[in-house]
């Protein structure tokens, strides 16, 4: 029996700024959307070519508050060719949330909390 991850969920406040967010901060693209008859969801699966992974963002029409990530110990890690190109660009949207320069690494965080780690193509 074998198994391959294909998509990872986060809950979102406002789609449209989430899908945004992603398409600038990691070249993520709208593959596919779903939406409930009745309003009450949007389901995005944002990928690229670099991979069959998907992440899967959620908009539910009746939560008004914003979702409690914890202590926010969970992240999605993304591999990066140009390192200092991706860091320049998270610099200058400001969504950096962590460095650590000894483990050459950093965070950026969307626009609900979610902490995506940028991690450099290592030979």
């Amino acid at each position: 029996m074998q198994f391959k991850m294909v998509h990872e969920n986060y809950n979102v406040a406002d789609i449209n700024k989430s899908t945004e967010f992603y398409a600038k901060a990691l070249g993520l693209k709208e593959v596919r959307r779903k939406t409930a008859e009745d309003g009450s969801y949007i389901i995005v699966f944002m990928s690229n070519e670099n991979s069959e992974f998907e992440l899967e963002l959620t908009w539910l029409r009746d939560i008004d508050r914003p979702y409690d990530l914890g202590d926010c110990e969970f992240h999605l890690a993304f591999r990066v060719d140009d390192y200092d190109a991706a860091y320049k660009l998270h610099k200058e949207m400001g969504c950096i949330c962590f460095e650590n320069p000894k483990m050459g690494i950093y965070f950026i965080e969307d626009p609900d909390g979610y902490w995506l780690e940028i991690v450099p193509t290592r030979k």
